[in-house]
């Protein structure tokens, strides 16, 4: 059965309400809990919006408790060359001045299908705001902007198809913060803390195991708990405890582990320049080489690995201009612009061209393992090591110069092995995700048309 649509102005789907900053007379208007305080440096491609990067206070909110907005409602940025991005508000919420956000009617009309209407909407809303240096849609304009909706049963079935796309998306991200949250605890507690270390110096110091103190420390278990693993297990943790020292001694960065050394960064890995990209290969999709740039640092929210990129190249174009293949497992980082100041880090997952505003990190054997200089270099603020003002760069003589505590090599083999089942299981998550959003782009123009009919992929029809 055919779906049948009806042309709709935004401002009959529910109240329009342009946001607005705390005025400056207001003491202490911002927080960081409370009332989240939405400006589009928040709409950094999540479907809904809870947490922000400044909050209102009591007093701000007081201040503009008429511009308070539900949760379910759908925000749009109206403003600036980035104009045009939909979000939905995960709670109650108010945004600046730059955002206009429907309260959608939800007797009416489902508000997760307007947003993902106004999702695709982005160039045409563009193109009302007009050309101008900085376009502005404002609240007149944004209210009469036309949309085809069908009726709420419809909208339903459709949301039902894309929500639960979206939704394993995001539980896979969610889980994948997880698991690297696990992995940077133990790069902590074993390079940055010293904590079997330490563990040891104070049962030695008590007259106890220090080995089995290690192994508490390293496991997070008690000494009854150990008593309760596999023997395999336990031996191995065993083995891992018994490659920390029981001493730390003094060095120029304070008190390191017995044994270990304050080394530089550059001994211990390759720091290699990009390529330049040009044109010519944007939006290129038939090779099987990989060309990233900065933006593919961010596609679909991957927060560790790079498994996808925007353009490709055949061998044959790179053995030709001599392009650089970064090895799987680097981690690549932008050296110059905005990007740099963000301090995105990323792994490669395959041999990898990178554009000239990159640059990668490659780990030297029996120096060095890719998830411990990984980890490594996220512990590294570059913003210390940028010159420049009206486009920050990095020096990356500085960046080669910085001073590490360098572990056994043994320890880092070890690190690599409990790393790795969590790393591996972040990068299948986020190959999953990219086939989701594959899936959910691919579909959602042809459900939203009525090309396809979300009820059969529902089920609801045999």
């Amino acid at each position: 059965m055919s779906i049948i649509f009806q042309k709709i102005m935004l401002e009959e789907i529910g109240q329009i309400v342009t946001g607005k900053t705390p005025s400056s007379n207001v003491i202490g208007a911002f927080s960081s809990s409370g009332i989240p305080f939405v400006t589009p440096k928040d709409m950094d491609g999540r479907r809904w919006i809870e947490t922000t990067e400044r909050y209102l206070s009591e007093a701000g909110r007081q201040s503009l408790k008429n511009y308070l907005v539900p949760k379910d409602s759908v925000a749009v940025s109206c403003i600036g060359s980035d104009m045009g991005k939909a979000i939905l508000l995960k709670k109650d919420s108010v945004t600046n001045q730059q955002i206009n956000t429907i309260i959608v009617d939800a007797s009416k009309h489902n508000p997760k299908y307007i947003y993902y209407v106004l999702s695709l909407k982005q160039e045409e809303l563009k193109s009302i705001a007009g050309g101008s240096a900085t376009p502005i849609l404002n609240k007149g304009h944004f209210s009469k902007v036309v949309i085809e909706l069908p009726d709420k049963v419809d909208q339903d079935n459709i949301v039902q198809v894309l929500d639960s796309l979206d939704c394993k998306i995001e539980l896979n991200n969610q889980i994948n913060q997880n698991l690297e949250s696990m992995a940077q605890a133990i790069f902590k507690s074993w390079f940055i803390d010293f904590e079997p270390v330490r563990a040891k110096i104070a049962a030695k110091q008590e007259g106890k195991d220090t080995e089995l103190a290690a192994m508490c420390a390293i496991s997070g278990k008690s000494e009854a708990e150990l008593k309760q693993m596999a023997e395999d297990d336990l031996a191995e943790l065993q083995e891992t405890a018994s490659l920390f020292p029981d001493e730390l001694v003094e060095s120029e960065l304070g008190e390191v582990p017995k044994g270990w050394e304050v080394n530089s960064l550059g001994n211990i890995c390759n720091f290699t320049p990009g390529s330049a990209f040009k044109p010519e290969y944007q939006g290129q999709t038939q090779g099987e080489i990989p060309f990233i740039k900065v933006s593919d640092m961010n596609l679909n929210g991957n927060e560790i690995f790079i498994v996808k990129a925007n353009n490709y190249i055949d061998s044959s174009l790179q053995k030709e201009r001599k392009f650089k293949l970064h090895e799987e497992g680097a981690t690549v980082f932008a050296k110059i612009g905005v990007a740099l100041i963000s301090n995105r880090r990323r792994v490669l997952t395959m041999p990898t061209i990178i554009d000239n505003n990159m640059m990668s990190a490659s780990p030297l054997k029996g120096l060095s393992t890719p998830y411990y200089l990984y980890l490594l270099l996220k512990t590294i603020d570059f913003n210390t090591l940028v010159s420049g003002t009206a486009l920050p760069y990095l020096n990356v003589s500085d960046l080669r110069k910085i001073l590490i505590v360098h572990p056994i090599i043994n320890l880092l083999n070890k690190f690599e092995l409990m790393a790795n089942p969590l790393l591996q299981k972040i990068k299948l998550n986020s190959m999953q995700c990219e086939g989701l959003v594959t899936l959910r782009d691919n579909l959602l123009p042809k459900l939203l048309s009525g090309e396809i009919d979300a009820s059969v992929l529902n089920g609801e029809h045999g």
